[in-house]
């Protein structure tokens, strides 16, 4: 069966599969015209897929690193050899991303599936210095089993393939749960999967109940999770309560600071993309400024001034900023902002519904200064065009403030001073830190938050380990009856009044 975005289906690798539970319609956030249909799996389905990543992974994990490494790399020249236009223009009519984000999305995942297939060959365990002569000891790597992976609507493809490529990598076989307003475009892309062995991967569209069906399962065995902090505990907590390691990245509300010190031309600049990139739709977004007092007026002109120069649009048109994904997410961006106007805040531009796009869930990229820190714009996460900027007195208020929160994923900084830079990596509370160039990433590096923002880390080693269990291993080649074993000999104990101690 080919896949189709008019008829619910879900994949088991190397097959698409009609679903038979009513049809949901997707709706484009851009235009409210109908996209296609999915489906939530039944018990059945769910059954299926299970069934199938169970088998498979019994014959993926005895394969040799080599030849694992090989298939992986397959993967990659799948991606690079196919023609990901129909996917894109899912993806941009599903959440309304503009179309050159998603297409660069989709297409550039292939070096984290060749990162992930040489960094398993690489890294297979450690050799211990010995604790007795003549013992091998060593600590060795070992999958889990099934990984099950809840993606969230913002990048449904590239986050995928970051967890997906380091699970495989690890000897697991993956079931994908796609975020609801993203399953067209993640099911049309499962197709780069198919040089993998049959059932190895399964894609599985539904609610949080299929989510909480996978997550319980006893035939699951790791989870890796991205999306709010409300349901990133709610996985955390159904996985404790089973033993189960889990990956959770949960969002944030991040911190970016200008200091007296930053090339204003470029800070200015920078902002724009760290604050409306994807609509300000990114887990990594600047949702709270603190600017130096001395800079802060020639800055938010300059910020500004940027600002109103990006075109609002649909995404399948020449715009920076199409609309939220629903109208819930625009509901709660508006109810910050007008919170945060009737509480002393200044809209410098933007805090409003634009216009010419009254159709579709879009909103104005929005300025406020005059932001305290206990306005509800700073205390909660945002996930919206919003900058709000807070004027304070330095750079060591500045770095007080951005700690000052219940999350920790990233915090950006803009100066051209050394020491600022040195400093604001080591006080920052957060799981990434960015100097002078916001929200960029490296596979081989960790990324994840600190504090509510999330547990473990995707990419990197520790984005490999987070799949995999260690394994300590202690052989004598060459069997003795060892000293120290039962009984003990009489010269290890002592008399003491007519009887013997140890």
């Amino acid at each position: 069966m080919h896949f189709s975005p008019d008829r619910p289906t879900f994949f088991v690798n190397p097959d698409y599969r009609p679903m038979a539970c009513a049809n949901k319609l997707v709706v484009d956030p851009a235009t409210l015209e109908t996209v296609g249909a999915i489906a939530s799996a039944s018990d059945g389905e769910i059954d299926a897929v299970l069934t199938a990543a169970i088998k498979a992974q019994v014959a993926w994990k005895k394969l040799d690193a080599k030849s694992r490494a090989k298939q992986l790399h397959a993967v990659a020249n799948a991606i690079e050899a196919a023609d990901f236009t129909r996917c894109a223009e899912l993806m941009v009519r599903e959440m309304g991303k503009p179309y050159p984000e998603a297409i660069g999305e989709i297409a550039n995942c292939a070096p984290i599936f060749r990162y992930y297939a040489e960094m398993a060959r690489d890294d297979a365990g450690k050799v211990a210095g010995t604790t007795q002569a003549g013992s091998f000891q060593y600590a060795r790597y070992e999958p889990y089993g099934v990984s099950v992976h809840i993606m969230p609507y913002n990048f449904p493809i590239l986050l995928m393939c970051w967890t997906v490529a380091a699970s495989l990598a690890a000897g697991n076989a993956c079931i994908i749960k796609p975020a609801e307003a993203t399953t067209l475009s993640t099911l049309d892309y499962m197709s780069v999967f198919r040089s993998l062995p049959e059932g190895l991967v399964s894609c599985l569209p539904g609610g949080a109940a299929t989510a909480q069906a996978l997550i319980t399962s006893d035939r699951t065995h790791a989870v890796a999770f991205t999306g709010s902090v409300a349901a990133g505990k709610a996985v955390a907590v159904a996985c404790a309560e089973r033993m189960k390691p889990c990956v959770i990245e949960a969002g944030g509300s991040d911190p970016l600071i200008i200091s007296q010190h930053a090339p204003l031309d470029v800070a200015a600049a920078g902002s724009v993309t760290a604050a409306f990139h994807l609509t300000g739709q990114v887990c990594t977004s600047a949702e709270r400024f603190f600017v130096v007092d001395s800079v802060h007026d020639p800055f938010v002109e300059l910020f500004a001034a940027r600002t109103r120069a990006l075109r609002i649009g649909n995404g399948m048109d020449k715009t920076e900023i199409g609309p939220l994904v629903s109208e819930a997410a625009r509901a709660k961006v508006m109810r910050l902002v007008d919170d945060a106007v009737r509480d002393g805040a200044v809209t410098v531009t933007g805090g409003r519904i634009p216009p010419a796009h009254a159709t579709g869930w879009f909103y104005e990229p929005t300025i406020l200064t005059g932001v305290t820190p206990d306005m509800a714009i700073v205390r909660e996460e945002c996930f919206g065009p919003v900058a709000a900027i807070c004027r304070v007195r330095d750079f060591d208020e500045a770095i007080r403030l951005a700690n000052d929160s219940p999350f920790g994923l990233g915090a950006s900084v803009f100066t051209t001073d050394l020491a600022e830079a040195h400093e604001a990596a080591e006080r920052l509370e957060a799981g990434m830190v960015w100097v002078n160039n916001p929200l960029i990433d490296n596979d081989a590096l960790p990324f994840g938050g600190w504090k509510a923002s999330g547990l473990g880390r995707e990419l990197g080693r520790q984005g490999l380990d987070a799949f995999r269990r260690s394994k300590m291993v202690i052989i004598d080649h060459r069997p003795a009856i060892q000293e120290w074993w039962y009984p003990y000999p009489d010269s290890w104990f002592r008399e003491t009044g007519g009887r013997k101690h140890v």
